[in-house]
């Protein structure tokens, strides 16, 4: 009975340590086997890992992508503007011997690294290379990380900006830079325009000189574009020809109304001329020289 007991109890005491001596490695993960503190040379792949009561240690490392966002640093462009920008990287182990070995924590290195990093691409960037060209940013930032990231045993997927926060101030002389931009463009616009309608004038100039009909014609269609319409405007054409000839004789008329006018003023001017030719009348000095009806009514 006793040594029924014994036995029953060496199985329990065997279930127990083969129970905490199995392991249950999953898909997405591997396992790195410390042996009285030395590493062993295979990784456990998922499945039931067997280990050696007391003296094995199983460290379980996580194979999937990882998201981490960087927080928004502060820094100074190249062209002297502060800006604020955040990103996120996307990382996952590549070696997890190495991450169990060679650092501690390698997603806050990674992290501190990610920030330091960005730090440095914000003062070696522009601003137009900050809003503009943000692939190439997005490159040189993964190649910055990736460095000394290998030697921990992790890559680096791909790295990405997020935002980039400017200046109130900064933003008001953009909108300003874009407007002035769009006006010069529809100004540039404009004088195309009115450069091709000019050379086509000039062409139908032309056209029309070398056959009048067509003048008519158009004057024809013009009449007709007006009276489609619903209005109370009256056109009258008037040809060319009379106005030219109309022209032609406007200054002959006035010449002949000039000289007209010109007449009676010379005529008067000669009139008086002729008056003051005339002799004054004489007036004697003595009383003798009066005539005789003169003498009596005097008297």
């Amino acid at each position: 009975m006793i040594i029924l007991y014994v036995l029953a109890a060496a199985v329990g005491l065997g279930v127990l340590l083969l129970g905490n001596n199995v392991r249950v490695v999953k898909q997405f993960e591997r396992g790195v086997v410390f042996r009285f503190g030395r590493l062993q040379t295979g990784v456990r792949g998922p499945g039931l890992t067997l280990l050696v009561p007391i003296a094995d240690r199983l460290e379980k490392v996580n194979m999937q992508i990882i998201t981490m966002p960087v927080p928004a640093q502060d820094g100074i462009t190249r062209d002297n503007v502060t800006v604020r920008v955040d990103a996120v990287i996307y990382f996952n182990v590549a070696d997890p011997v190495r991450v169990v070995v060679d650092v501690q924590d390698y997603v806050s290195a990674i992290g501190q690294v990610a920030q330091t990093s960005l730090r440095s691409i914000i003062g070696k960037s522009d601003l137009d290379d900050l809003l503009c060209n943000r692939e190439g940013l997005n490159q040189g930032l993964e190649l910055m990380i990736d460095s000394p990231a290998v030697g921990w045993g992790v890559h680096i997927d791909r790295v990405e900006i997020k935002d980039v926060v400017l200046p109130d101030s900064m933003k008001r002389s953009i909108a300003r830079q874009a407007e002035a931009e769009r006006e010069r463009r529809a100004r540039v616009i404009t004088a195309d325009g009115e450069l091709q309608a000019s050379e086509k004038l000039a062409q139908a100039a032309e056209t029309m000189a070398v056959h009048p009909a067509a003048l008519q014609l158009r004057l024809l269609e013009t009449v007709v574009e007006v009276a489609a319409e619903k209005n109370s405007t009256l056109v009258l054409p008037f040809p060319v020809e009379l106005l030219r000839f109309l022209e032609r004789a406007t200054p002959q008329a006035s010449r002949s109304r000039d000289d007209e006018a010109a007449m009676p003023s010379a005529s008067a001017a000669a009139s008086k001329s002729e008056m003051s030719k005339l002799d004054p009348p004489q007036i004697p000095d003595d009383a003798r020289g009066l005539e005789v009806d003169t003498r009596i009514a005097g008297r």
